[in-house]
């Protein structure tokens, strides 16, 4: 039998944590963390293009869908939808419009701007 080779982490009583958030709200996101003795490495924040380059609105259609477990059919049925469609919008071949924004938001139980502002 093999021996453990390393040591577990010590549990310092900290936790991290990576939260986004709309820049209107940031400041009294900032706010409420330090009234609570949460430290901050980064004043101002780091903008999300630069942690998810390479967020686009199908990756966010995509990563939606396999939160919930849908395959594009399953998709499909539930916003009416062709699935033609939804694999052209996931592959950026077709943009998603307002419209579709919010058929798909109603589905997948988000907000319709996840697919316009990505």
């Amino acid at each position: 039998m093999q021996a453990l080779m390393k040591k577990p982490p010590i549990d310092t009583g900290l936790r991290v944590l990576v939260i986004s958030c709309p820049e209107e709200k940031y400041e009294s996101l900032v706010e409420f963390l330090r009234k609570n003795d949460c430290t901050m490495d980064d004043e101002g924040g780091i903008p999300a293009s630069v942690v998810y380059p390479e967020r686009t609105p199908g990756t966010v259609l995509r990563g939606l869908r396999y939160r919930d477990s849908l395959t594009q059919v399953d998709l499909s049925k539930l916003a009416g939808i062709p699935r033609r469609h939804i694999s052209e919008m996931e592959n950026g071949k077709r943009p998603i419009g307002r419209q579709t924004a919010r058929k798909l938001a109603d589905a997948l139980n988000t907000d319709p701007r996840m697919f316009l502002s990505a």
